[in-house]
């Protein structure tokens, strides 16, 4: 399946120079793996390309042509990356508190961290990577992703991950959902333990992943180009005034949303 390209930053352009392709998980890893995703670029060498993603608050591992294997925590602000020439990246993106059980301890741990997958999984997992990098083939280099992923799960599934996830696609899927205290209300629970199994099995907070979901929507939005009213927008995705909005977009996007959408 194509990804949709929620969350990639001027998305005109990035068309122009890589491919993405989403591809759902084997049934017996959809508890803890969202979909494996395969990035794929063929440039000419003296025109790099730089790609500024709002990714979503999860946890990702990825297997990139030259040898660079690593888990890649919840990132905290707009992620950056560079690529050159030819090549490829193959990746799975966990389920909000998918990647728990792999860790085996809180995933804020690793939040805003670029750890190689040996410093957590062990020297074999370098083994594993390696050859996943090397593989030509997409559907072999995907099914020993895959086949490393069943190798180290737990015996017992842990219903929280479950929770956490649906209260995650929860905030994802509905704008209205703009306060931690509103959704702790909704779901019949405290902020104080959401806040907790966030930290736990999600990595950010419950605050920072509303915040992540409505800064994508807003960048979306703006994406689509200009005659956006920017006034009404803001009240959507939550804010008290523009003025707020403007300066929390203008942060994490590095421009003011009126100027994002002239550029795009």
């Amino acid at each position: 399946m194509t990804d949709t390209g929620r969350g990639i930053l001027h998305r005109r352009t990035a068309r122009e120079r890589f491919h993405v392709d989403r591809r759902p998980p084997s049934p017996d890893l959809a508890d803890v793996a969202g979909y494996l995703w395969i990035l794929t670029w063929d440039l000419p060498e003296d025109e790099p390309h730089t790609q500024q993603v709002i990714t979503r608050p999860s946890v990702n591992m990825t297997f990139t042509t030259g040898g660079r294997a690593r888990v890649v925590g919840v990132v905290r602000d707009v992620f950056t990356e560079t690529i050159a020439g030819r090549g490829r990246v193959v990746g799975v993106n966990f389920k909000a508190g998918g990647f728990r059980p792999f860790l085996k301890g809180p995933v804020s741990a690793i939040t805003g961290r670029f750890i190689p997958v040996e410093e957590i999984f062990g020297p074999e997992a370098r083994t594993v990577a390696d050859e996943i990098i090397v593989t030509p083939g997409t559907d072999e280099a995907v099914a020993l992703l895959e086949g490393f992923l069943r190798s180290r799960l737990p015996d017992r599934a842990d219903p929280t991950i479950a929770e956490v996830n649906g209260i995650v696609d929860r905030i994802a899927a509905d704008p209205g959902l703009l306060r931690v205290d509103g959704l702790a209300e909704a779901l019949g629970t405290g902020t104080r333990r959401l806040q907790r199994i966030f930290a736990e099995y999600v990595g950010v907070s419950p605050k920072r992943v509303i915040r992540r979901y409505r800064m994508q929507e807003a960048a979306d939005r703006a994406g689509e180009g200009t005659g956006v009213d920017w006034a009404a927008l803001a009240a959507e995705l939550g804010y008290a005034d523009q003025a707020h909005f403007t300066r929390d977009f203008s942060r994490a996007i590095g421009v003011s949303p009126a100027q994002y959408a002239r550029d795009c």
